[in-house]
C-alpha cells in the first residue's frame, strides 16, 4: 500500500462504493476520503490500487459519474466503525 493510501486506510472520513450497473457482475470502486478533504478511488480487482486521487471529494465523483458509474446509497462513515 503507498503511503498515501496508508494514510487514508488511518485517516479516513467516509467511504462510498461506486459500482458501474452495465458489467456483469457490476464492478465496483471504493471511494475513501480523509479528514482533511483528499480523496482517492482505489480498484479492488486491482490489489487496492489507487485509480484516482484528488483534492476535492467532487473531483472525484465527477471522475467516477464521467465513467457512469453510479454511487450505492449508503455511506460507511468512521463512527459506523467505532
Amino acid at each position: 500500500m503507498s503511503s498515501l493510501a496508508q494514510n487514508l486506510a488511518d485517516n479516513w472520513a467516509f467511504t462510498d462504493l461506486w459500482v458501474d450497473p452495465t458489467a456483469s457482475p457490476p464492478y465496483v470502486l471504493i471511494l475513501l476520503r480523509d479528514a482533511q478533504g483528499r480523496s482517492c478511488i482505489y480498484d479492488p480487482t486491482e490489489n487496492d490500487q489507487v485509480v484516482f486521487s484528488s483534492d476535492s471529494y467532487d473531483e472525484a465523483k465527477l471522475w467516477l459519474l464521467e465513467d457512469e458509474y453510479e454511487r450505492v446509497e449508503e455511506r460507511l462513515t468512521d463512527k459506523m466503525v467505532a
